[in-house]
């Protein structure tokens, strides 16, 4: 079975077509700028032809007929019609309390979906007026929806749970759901099976996973499991990100508000837009830029360097206490997969947690030498593993899609 995966953001819709039979990307793409002037749609087969168009799409159904017309294309596409797609996995940011795995989309999921926007009003809106874009034109197969915050709800209420009045949670939801779970499923399924042919039991099995990209998120998972995760009630808490502040204290919105009078728009665009290594460095929220502006001897680029770094050590550290021990760091992400530096930053001094870089192997010419999607950078001497990973949320999706139609 060919299965589409379709993943949409509010201004753009990505798209992946996979051969599941071989489990193999015929071809992905994005549309981008939807809805205003300058819209383009970007494809790549995978045999490394590509076919680039500025094209006017107003919305994600326009979108979405593109997608398809490129993927059908007499000649830059991969399929001949509609009829060789035989279902459609969709990327939804959040499932709520509803849906701890992937399941086929009705008109009740479409309403839970619906229902969640006030939970995530920047993502779940676009990511329905993909699903809904796509039964319009692919009406006759199944629609899947894999969510960003299923794999968390395995998390102990001690981990979730807020310390607020109980009503808080019980009445109006508010607890931490976490996110980025495809990825942290992905990577972590890998690393599992990594340990198991290293004689590490699933069982005995203790992992801490950070996908470090623009959005940052880590995930302690046992066994499989998942028991804790960074991001919380929306994905502004935890890690210092592109844009994104983390952890920070409550009371500084209430001075934000009362003392320097700011709106309650102006604070979320601040804490979002505005903050993390941008607002730090006051460079740029792309590690590269602020790699090259600390050489060059900018000192608040090197402290949003090293406050990243601290970060996930710090992380690192906390999980490694709540799995009661730890076998394995997984890195992965634009940064976790690409950065040497931060890989190294980001486990110095956790020797005593039997987390140990190579340098050689880590420095790789400065680009890794993955087998399989995995490179080992950790020392071979040492008690615990490091791996980098490259993650594939698009493979997950389509993975999801085929065992939950196997399934009934």
């Amino acid at each position: 079975m060919n299965v589409l995966v379709v993943n949409c953001g509010s201004s753009s819709l990505k798209y992946e077509l996979f051969d599941m039979e071989r489990e193999q990307s015929l071809a992905n793409g994005i549309c981008e700028r939807l809805g205003t002037d300058g819209s383009k749609i970007k494809h790549e087969r995978a045999d490394g032809a590509t076919f680039d168009a500025d094209v006017q799409m107003p919305d994600h159904r326009v979108a979405t007929g593109q997608a398809i017309e490129a993927l059908t294309s007499d000649r830059h596409g991969v399929i001949d019609s509609l009829e060789e797609i035989g279902a459609v996995g969709h990327r939804v940011v959040h499932g709520g309390e509803e849906f701890a795995g992937s399941v086929v989309i009705d008109d009740e999921v479409e309403d839970a979906i619906e229902r969640f926007c006030e939970l995530a009003p920047l993502h779940n809106p676009p990511n329905l007026l993909g699903i809904r874009a796509a039964k319009q034109l692919l009406p006759k197969v199944p629609h899947v929806a894999v969510f960003d915050t299923a794999f968390h709800q395995t998390m102990p209420r001690r981990a979730f749970v807020y310390g607020l009045p109980w009503e808080m949670y019980a009445q109006h939801g508010i607890r931490r759901y976490g996110f980025h779970g495809t990825s942290h499923r992905y990577v972590s399924l890998r690393a599992g099976q990594y340990l198991q042919e290293r004689g590490i039991p699933v069982e005995d099995q203790k992992i801490v996973t950070c996908h470090l990209g623009n959005g940052c998120s880590m995930a302690a998972v046992r066994a499989g499991k998942c028991i804790d995760t960074t991001m919380g009630y929306t994905p502004l808490e935890g890690l210092v990100m592109g844009t994104r502040c983390g952890d920070l204290d409550p009371a500084v919105v209430m001075y934000l508000a009362g003392t320097l009078g700011m709106s309650l728009e102006e604070i979320d665009q601040m804490l979002q837009k505005q903050s993390g290594l941008l607002g730090l460095s006051g460079v740029s929220n792309d590690m590269r830029d602020i790699h090259k502006a600390a050489a060059a001897g900018n000192e608040r680029a090197d402290l949003a360097l090293h406050l990243f770094a601290y970060r996930v050590r710090k992380y690192i550290g906390a999980y490694a206490a709540a799995l009661e021990g730890l076998n394995c760091v997984v890195l992965t992400g634009g940064i976790g997969e690409n950065d040497y530096l931060q890989r190294r930053w980001c486990v110095q001094g956790l020797e005593h947690l039997g987390i140990v870089e190579d340098p050689a192997k880590n420095l790789a010419k400065y680009e890794l030498q993955y087998t399989d999607g995995i490179a080992d950078i950790g020392a071979d001497d040492a008690p615990g593993y490091l791996l980098a990973i490259q993650t594939d949320e698009e493979l997950m999706i389509a993975r999801d899609t085929i065992e939950v139609l196997a399934a009934g």
